[in-house]
């Protein structure tokens, strides 16, 4: 991570640092992203967190945020036959993430963003949050858009895919390009499935089965790609970041609705 952005990574600052930065107005960054959750033969198990955190610097800039540790366990149950992929009860990553946020908020932080780049990680995530104040707390899916699903729906040759696919490999290649080896890349068999279920290393007869972890097919990935899909999604980042900063903030003491 580059040393100018050293300034918003609260574990790289003094606590003194970071209580004058809250006193003046700092809104909070939490990322989510695993990093302990496989990503096929070519990408490496932390690969959410990379994405994460990189994303997380980029758009603390513009609103100078202070950006608090990545949660890196969370509630990935599509991948646990995957040697080291580890996942959490969604009650369990639920109460987690509403713990931290209210230990943020009660810190003295205005604003708290949670940035988040799972998707069986949205509901609970949504649940923990839903007893804060809507003006204090926004969650927001780095997947989400409105330019990122249509450059990625553009974009994308693969005919299914959502995880280390071409997408995702594309973004990797982008943002840290020597932690891909392509030439260990594997597409997944065909699905008749939209959405699968947990995916198999093993049971070869199964529709979820995908020998390396991938589903789709990160063969087609491309640096060139990449850069769109990332250029597509700090645009829609840094939109709702700016918008939510932007509101009226609710006064220091009133942290929840109530609950902590």
């Amino acid at each position: 991570m580059a040393a100018d952005t050293d300034r918003h990574f609260i574990e790289r600052l003094t606590w003194d640092e970071v209580a004058r930065r809250i006193h003046d107005g700092a809104p909070a960054i939490l990322p989510i992203g695993a990093a302990a959750k496989q990503h096929g033969f070519h990408l490496p198990l932390n690969t959410d967190r990379l994405q994460a955190e990189w994303l997380a610097a980029r758009i603390a800039g513009p609103v100078d945020a202070l950006i608090w540790p990545t949660l890196t366990y969370g509630h990935y149950p599509a991948f646990v036959e995957y040697a080291g992929s580890g996942s959490l009860s969604a009650a369990t990553f639920e109460n987690l993430v509403h713990e931290v946020a209210a230990a943020i908020l009660g810190g003295g932080c205005r604003k708290l963003l949670v940035l988040n780049t799972g998707i069986s990680t949205l509901a609970p995530v949504d649940r923990a949050l839903a007893r804060f104040d809507a003006i204090r707390v926004k969650h927001v899916w780095t997947h989400g858009g409105p330019r990122y699903p249509r450059v990625a729906k553009e974009l994308a040759q693969q005919r299914h895919g959502s995880h280390a696919d071409e997408l995702e490999t594309s973004l990797m290649l982008a943002l840290a390009p020597h932690l891909v080896d392509m030439a260990r890349a594997e597409a997944s068999p065909a699905v008749t499935e939209d959405t699968p279920g947990p995916l198999t290393p093993s049971d070869q007869n199964s529709p979820n089965y995908s020998r390396s972890g991938s589903y789709g097919d990160p063969t087609l990935a491309t640096p060139a790609k990449g850069e769109m899909l990332l250029a597509a999604m700090l645009y829609d980042l840094n939109e709702h970041v700016a918008a939510f900063v932007a509101k009226s903030a609710e006064p220091r003491s009133a942290v929840t609705k109530g609950v902590l």
